[in-house]
């Protein structure tokens, strides 16, 4: 049976995002409901079929790749990371297919045949918090990850979610490095510590700050993981400044990067964005890499739909591994064709629109139009960090001229209003 491939066939898709994502989403990443589908088609009539999550830091499809792929053997190119997501998602597949395995025996033997997959959402309001680690729970999840950020006061956040969790179900909080400095860290960490449901944190200031990062990690009873490669693998195992990794990209980085997390006999969480889809795909390297223990970032809980027949279904905080040939499920043809757009269109953001204000203890408000303007301001050291009783509001729109201009002034520049220094 010939593996060449005959045929690459790209369809954009706009998935939408369920009600709670969708209302906090939008500040921030309203693109990441754009994706690309992609169809391989083998020679021998074998389709297989993977996704590009469009506009995220890793994956992106290039006209180049698909040059490059058609009348070429499947089974030569499928390693190569640089082909794009989908396409390499898509090459797995036909190639599992076309030899009657599962995706996973092409990666290596089975380490277990369910893996631990975790709920996830960007950082809201603890009440919207409330009600998604309530639909976690009601779909068999036991961890949920989510995003610590200075303009929501953690701590009652954390206070509010965890009165209402179970003891098993487990927290991880990803702060991208907004703790600034390991001062910040370890003036709040231990406060947030006191909450059992916490379980680890992420990256709680910039990964380059080795000797930052070992104070932070000597400061809470919480494990600490970063992100793969930063600082360098052999100084961060060195310097011990982790108890585990955030590990993803395309498959050859994955296998390569999870080998030496194990010879060095630490735990890791693949990170690897869409719908479920790429959770599937997730699911297969999960299987085969012994130390993939802390539950898997997917983020197709995100979306309306998963976009695969069956479903993913989580017990007990564990998915099984399809042991279908290829990625083991098939593509929902009815969710691509309601969802299929046109063309790809051009990068959503700022969502037009959006007046956002952080409101500050003290009295003062700072508006903005979009999540970037504030990160930099808090990046830079212009806000006060993580201050108690602050937080961020979506200021509707009331049709008032004063509404209209004050998001007009705020598109241009932060507005600081209520007393604080200019």
């Amino acid at each position: 049976m010939s593996l060449e491939v005959k045929q690459v066939e790209r369809i954009p898709v706009n998935v939408p995002y369920r009600e709670v994502p969708a209302r906090n989403m939008v500040r921030e990443l309203p693109h990441w409901t754009l994706f690309e589908i992609c169809k391989v088609t083998l020679k021998n009539g074998v389709v297989g079929f993977g996704e590009t999550m469009q506009y995220y830091t890793w994956g992106t499809v290039s006209d180049a790749a698909v040059e490059r792929t058609v009348g070429k053997n499947a089974a030569e190119l499928m390693w190569d990371d640089s082909l794009g997501a989908g396409l390499q998602m898509a090459l797995f597949d036909a190639v599992g297919k076309a030899n009657e395995v599962p995706v996973y025996r092409l990666l290596g033997p089975r380490h277990r045949d369910r893996c631990f997959l975790s709920w996830w959402d960007i950082d809201m309001p603890a009440e919207d918090w409330v009600l998604e680690c309530r639909q976690a729970i009601s779909e068999g999840y036991t961890a949920f990850k989510t995003k610590a950020r200075p303009w929501f006061d953690l701590d009652r956040q954390c206070r509010v979610l965890c009165e209402t969790l179970p003891d098993y179900f487990n927290l991880d909080m990803d702060f991208n490095a907004m703790l600034i400095d390991a001062g910040n860290a370890s003036r709040l960490l231990p406060r947030i510590d006191e909450h059992p449901n916490v379980k680890l944190y992420e990256s709680p200031i910039p990964q380059e700050d080795v000797e930052g990062s070992k104070i932070v990690r000597s400061k809470t009873r919480v494990s600490i993981a970063m992100h793969y490669g930063s600082p360098p693998i052999m100084t961060a195992l060195k310097e011990d400044v982790c108890d585990g990794f955030v590990i993803g990209g395309g498959a050859t980085r994955v296998m390569r990067d999870g080998t030496v997390a194990a010879m060095a006999n630490k735990p890791f969480f693949l990170q690897l964005v869409g719908t479920a889809i790429t959770s599937t795909f997730a699911i297969h390297l999960g299987a085969v890499l012994s130390h993939a223990r802390w539950p898997s970032v997917n983020c197709h809980q995100l979306y309306t739909h998963q976009m695969i027949k069956p479903a993913i279904t989580v017990s007990n905080g564990l998915a099984g591994v399809p042991e279908c040939p290829g990625l083991g499920v098939e593509l929902d043809e009815d969710a691509l064709e309601q969802f299929r757009l046109p063309e790809m269109p051009d990068k959503p953001y700022p969502a037009p629109g959006l007046l956002l204000a952080i409101r500050w203890p003290s009295g003062s408000t700072s508006y903005y139009a979009h999540t970037q303007q504030y990160w930099d301001d808090f990046a830079a050291g212009r806000l006060p960090i993580f201050p108690a009783g602050v937080y961020l509001e979506n200021v509707a729109d009331d049709g008032s001229e004063e509404w209209k201009d004050l998001q007009s002034r705020a598109t241009q520049t932060p507005v600081h209003e209520g007393g604080r220094p200019k």
